[in-house]
């Protein structure tokens, strides 16, 4: 027992002793780093990488090489930087660099590192205009700032916020951040209704003076990009002017989340209720039991524990891993040797190891301590995001996450596969603003602070218009407005969660009448004289380039309106039409065609199918026809022509009761019939036709052919009435709303008759990316569900309709098509008889197919005698033969006919001589007969 802890005091130096020899014939790599030293990000920087390496090579004692750091201070400045790179470069003969601190740096030493093919590896610039893909030695082993505009664009898909105001600084940080941030928002349908940049240096004037101008927007979600010490001035002098009020909303990105430790208690507090986004470090069992040795290590000098540290210590792993993969030889510079080249640039040399190591470290992947380690095209894969918030008491909440996968989510469920993106993805969140208005999430938009009221336009309606109707009071003189759009319009507003003042500014001109057409109507909405149009406007592809429309609040077709007479005489082949000609043809051959296979299935056994030609033929067809009626008198005896007659029957009830609903339908319709039934009639005919002043139906007639000379506009329905009543025109064009206004009070004696010109309806007109546009939409889709846009439609329109609904002057004709499943079941039984019948009779007379003595055609004519005699076999024959002959008392046979016995024979299938001794060469052939002779 006392020999156990020798035995273990001797195993650890002897494993101490080789370790130490494993380390002594280790392999030195020189790694520079450029830095800023004076500043947090880079103390923290260089302290996490010392931490990587001893970590890292205390758990791998075997590998073969062995990292050293050598510092240079970059002071903040790109020149600093580049001379750093350099010296390290030319000097020290590095075989990579890690830094630099910020992108203006970064760019200038991607070049050097290309030039001399060592590997720049930077875990602190982000700017997405570095691009490691054109240049194979530059290294991202951390997040470029565009990674994270989707998920904030998500954010504003997820409340429906659809404008958006950018707030950045002014260098090439906040710059860099832009076409990102707007290509997201794009995708998501929202706008960026403004883009503010505010230097570094900026006073604080200058950051009130900025912010005042924001007040003036009707706008309320800002996204701020910059860094913790300009964004936490303008977070205080938005909350000193009133800006982080209930209904603002502010988005930080993750310039300033990742360093809110960095941020004041002051400014902390100004900044609650704000939201944010960086990215997300998964909390391990490593990570845990690193931080625990980082506070007792560094938290009296370097406070702060965040993710730029914890990418420093990865990407200094990562390039260990790929310097042992690469390989322990030709750690060798070459130096330039071309004659004439003095500046330091020109013999910078090249490194003969640089093209092995950037392919190791693009291959490198592993579990770092801020996640998975892995470099696609030269920069870090794109990771979770998770999204913050900062509530009143300083603190920070997690509320949900963001994955390239999933979109939002509140927890991190790997196993959900989707796409959706809600405010039900989120946690509760906390708004700026006190009381219970904090938990309630903002629309995006308010009126400015210098309101007005919006400017309303509306058409200008002369007569008596049902879709906007102007009321004033003789007393007080107070004009009011209403009808069926100006309804639906105010009832839409009071669905909104927040008041909208407005005021009706009427489209006209000095004389009282309209200003000019719809076209030009939409039209100042995007010059700026009207806030929205509120109207009977139609919904144009042509319209929209200019202004936004709602959702359609009213469906809408163009159509024709014509004068209608009482045609009382009917005429004399009406009763034709039920059916088309096709019905008609195919309907006659098969009542032709089920005459001919119940003849065929009953010839041999019927005595009512059976006589002169003449007789047959007749009896067959009236046989098929009277089913018509039922009226049918011949019975059927085979079980065959009973199965064709009773699938027949089922076949003319539907036609039957078919024809009858249709010609009654017809008999009543044709009571009304328009004078024109389509637009083709009157064209042929250069007839003038009407349209609606200053509509684009003008247009619409012209593309379907009109002659414009022949187009006849009028000014209201009063008007096109008129036109009708004193013959001015044949017919009009218009929107079937005003059609229906038409034929029911100014023009009773006409209707509607299509077919319609399909159209998207009217909707009311707002300016391009107007939120309050998308309300209103929101807000008709309510009060359709609720039923109130349905009270406010019946209340203008219904039981005013008196003229007939063009959808009964459809023709009511029959077709084909509607019974062609009939008669295929009809042929297909007929025939299935028929050919069980013949395959019946072949096989019964298969004797006659054998005689090999006679030609075919001879078998077939012998067959076809065979088929005209009586089946005396048939049940039916054979009860009527024996009611007709009680008895028989002596047969007698004529001479040249067989006797019975060869009759025998014959039946039985035999060929007695008797039956067919002079059936051979061009003899006639007649089949043997018997007869019988009483006495």
């Amino acid at each position: 027992m006392e020999s156990r802890p020798i035995f273990s005091t001797f195993i650890f130096f002897l494993s101490l002793c080789f370790g130490l020899r494993a380390f002594s014939e280790a392999v030195t790599v020189k790694v520079g780093v450029v830095l800023d030293s004076d500043s947090s990000i880079g103390k923290m920087g260089f302290s996490y990488m010392e931490m990587a390496l001893s970590d890292f090579y205390e758990s791998h004692r075997n590998y073969k090489t062995r990292l050293a750091l050598f510092a240079k201070n970059s002071m903040e400045d790109v020149i600093e930087a580049a001379a750093a790179a350099m010296e390290l470069i030319s000097k020290e003969e590095v075989e990579a660099i890690v830094g630099p601190q910020n992108s203006k740096q970064a760019a200038f030493m991607a070049d050097l590192g290309k030039k001399s093919q060592v590997p720049i590896i930077s875990f602190s610039a982000t700017t997405p205009s570095l691009n490691p893909h054109r240049n194979p030695y530059f290294f991202r082993a951390t997040q470029m700032d565009s990674s994270q505009a989707k998920p904030i664009a998500a954010i504003f898909e997820a409340f429906d916020w659809r404008q958006g105001v950018l707030i950045h600084s002014d260098d090439e940080y906040g710059e860099g951040f832009l076409p990102s941030m707007r290509d997201a928002l794009r995708e998501t349908s929202t706008r960026v209704a403004y883009e503010t940049a505010i230097p570094q240096s900026a006073s604080d004037d200058r950051i009130a003076k900025e912010l005042y101008k924001l007040m003036t927007m009707q706008t309320r979600v800002f996204v701020v990009h910059m860094l913790p010490e300009l964004g936490s001035r303008l977070f205080a002098m938005a909350k000193e002017i009133g800006m982080m009020g209930s209904g603002y909303v502010w988005i930080i990105t993750d310039g300033m989340s990742n360093f809110l430790s960095r941020i004041d208690d002051s400014s902390m507090v100004a900044m609650s209720g704000a939201l944010g986004v960086r990215t997300y470090i998964p909390r391990t069992e490593k990570l845990e039991v690193f931080q625990m040795r980082w506070r007792r290590k560094f938290e009296k000098e370097i406070s702060e524990l965040n993710i730029f540290g914890l990418r420093a210590y990865d990407a200094i792993v990562a390039l260990a891993k790929a310097v042992e993969s690469a390989g322990t030889t030709e750690f060798i510079l070459e130096k330039s040797n071309v004659s004439g080249k003095s500046t330091d640039l020109d013999n910078l040399g090249v490194s003969r190891n640089g093209p092995r190591l950037s392919e190791a470290l693009s291959k490198t992947h592993f579990k770092g301590l801020a996640g998975d380690f892995r470099m696609v095209e030269g920069k870090l894969k794109s990771s979770t995001y998770e999204i913050i918030n900062i509530n009143h008491e300083k603190n920070i909440t997690v509320v949900g996450y963001w994955t390239p996968e999933n979109g939002l989510t509140q927890t991190l469920d790997f196993m959900k596969i989707s796409s959706n993106t809600s405010v039900t993805n989120l946690s509760r969140i906390v708004w700026p603003g006190d009381g219970p208005n904090s938990f309630s999430f903002p629309k995006g938009w308010e009126n400015p602070t210098n309101e007005k009221k919006l400017r309303i336009g509306i058409p200008v309606k002369s007569g008596v218009s049902k879709f906007i109707r102007e009321i004033r009071d003789p007393v007080t003189g107070w004009t009011k407005r209403t009808g069926y759009s100006i309804d639906i319009f105010e009832a839409v507003i009071n669905t909104l969660p927040y008041a909208v003042f407005y005021e009706y500014v009427p489209f006209a001109n000095a004389t009282g009448a309209m200003a000019g057409s719809y076209e030009e109507l939409v039209k100042q909405v995007y010059f700026g004289v009207y806030d929205a149009v509120v109207g009977d406007v139609s919904i144009r592809e042509s319209r929209s380039l200019y202004a936004d429309f709602t959702l359609p609040y009213s469906e809408s077709s163009v159509s024709m309106v014509v004068l209608f007479r009482d045609n009382k005489n009917k005429k004399a082949w009406l009763f034709l039409k039920p059916l088309t000609l096709d019905l008609w043809l195919t309907s006659a051959f098969f009542f032709a065609f089920i005459g001919l296979v119940v003849w065929i299935l009953e010839h041999r056994i019927n005595e009512d199918f059976r006589g002169p030609p003449s007789h047959q033929i007749g009896t067959s067809f009236w046989f098929s026809f009277s089913t018509m009626v039922y009226a049918q008198r011949e019975k059927v005896e085979s079980n065959l022509a009973r199965f064709v007659v009773i699938v027949w029957l089922f076949v003319v009830l539907i036609l039957t009761q078919s024809y009858t609903a249709s010609l009654t339908s017809l008999l009543t319709v044709q009571k009304l019939e328009p004078t024109f039934a389509d637009m083709n009639q009157l064209k042929e005919q250069k007839l003038n036709v009407g349209y609606p002043h200053g509509s684009f139906v003008q247009a619409l007639l012209i593309a379907e052919g009109f002659d414009p000379s022949k187009l006849v506009n009028y000014n209201n329905m009063a008007h096109c009435g008129s036109l009708f009543l004193n013959g001015t025109i044949a017919a009009a064009f218009d929107e079937i709303p005003y059609l229906k206004v038409l034929t029911t009070t100014y023009c009773t004696n006409c209707t509607i008759v299509g077919p319609t010109i399909k159209s998207n309806g009217f909707g009311y007109v707002f300016p391009k990316g107007s939120q309050l546009g998308r309300d209103v939409s929101k807000g008709i889709l309510d009060i359709m569900e609720s039923g109130i846009l349905q009270e406010i439609e019946d209340k203008w329109f219904k039981g005013n309709i008196s003229s007939p609904d063009p959808n009964s002057l459809i023709s009511t004709t029959l077709g084909l098509e509607s019974f062609w499943g009939l008669f295929l079941v009809t042929g297909a039984v007929s025939s299935f008889a028929l050919i069980t019948a013949l395959a019946s009779f072949l096989y019964e007379h298969r004797h006659v197919l054998k005689l090999s003595t006679v030609s075919m055609w001879k078998r077939f004519l012998l067959l076809l005698k065979i088929f005209d005699e009586k089946d005396m076999s048939s049940p039916a024959l054979r009860k009527k033969r024996q009611d007709e002959i009680p008895e028989v008392k002596d047969v007698r046979f004529e001479p040249g006919h067989p006797s019975p016995s060869c009759d025998s024979s014959y039946r039985n299938g035999g060929l007695s001589p008797c039956n067919f001794d002079d059936f051979h060469g061009d003899q006639n052939v007649t089949p043997s007969h018997h007869h019988l002779s009483r006495e």
